[in-house]
């Protein structure tokens, strides 16, 4: 990854486990808990895409395994967070606009219920079997429902800061090939241009010596 992303990245991150662990697990809300860290890295995935989304997922997940007071076995959120990153980053846009709303609800519902059920299905495997005993649907529906209301108060902010700290590849590619044509352009023009003077030059200064020459030969004749 590049620097300037991991220099937005971990404080973003650090940030948003802090206020999750800190003030929304003590909220006691029925059902899940509004996850602030899955909606930042989300918002850091559509802009710096699949590999980033599950480099930064991955990070983001294993912080959150071994912060207190996390109860459950090391490396199983890093997982969830890892494939639900590198999903979202599928939807980056190519230009890395996104002009629609729409989409990144979209996208936080289905990381929401899939983060969900990924982290339910790992737990089953390695013998949690507390989402059986709290109700799956319940948990569904609560996680979704404050997802989406959280989203529009994270999920931009992340994005706007990502893209300031973001060099547009496809600015760049333009700007380059830009670059190139200018500078190509100016040298084979420049160089057209010298040459041209350079060989009018030479004619002027052959045609004066061989009209001196004649004069010359013309003043001796006479």
């Amino acid at each position: 990854m590049r620097v300037n992303r991991i220099l937005l990245s971990v404080p973003l991150v650090v940030v948003a486990l802090v206020i999750q662990v800190s003030v929304l697990a003590r909220l006691h809300l029925p059902g899940a808990v509004p996850d602030l860290l899955l909606l930042t890295v989300l918002g850091l995935a559509m802009v710096y895409g699949h590999v980033g989304g599950a480099l930064i997922g991955f990070g983001a997940g294993l912080l959150a395994d071994l912060a207190p007071p996390a109860d459950h076995a090391a490396g199983r959120y890093a997982l969830v967070l890892c494939v639900i990153g590198y999903l979202a980053g599928l939807v980056k846009p190519e230009t890395g606009q996104i002009k629609s709303a729409t989409g990144p609800m979209a996208v936080v519902v289905a990381s929401a219920i899939g983060s969900t059920l990924l982290y339910a299905g790992v737990g089953a495997l390695v013998g949690d079997t507390a989402a059986r005993h709290v109700g799956l649907t319940g948990l569904l529906f609560s996680a979704a429902l404050y997802d989406l209301l959280l989203a529009p108060f994270v999920v931009p902010a992340v994005m706007f800061l990502a893209r300031r700290t973001e060099n547009d590849p496809l600015a760049e590619t333009n700007s380059a090939k830009a670059a190139d044509i200018s500078s190509g352009w100016l040298a084979s023009g420049t160089g057209l241009r010298i040459g041209g003077q350079r060989s009018g030059l030479k004619l002027r200064a052959a045609r004066s010596r061989v009209a001196r020459a004649g004069r010359i030969k013309g003043v001796k004749r006479l």
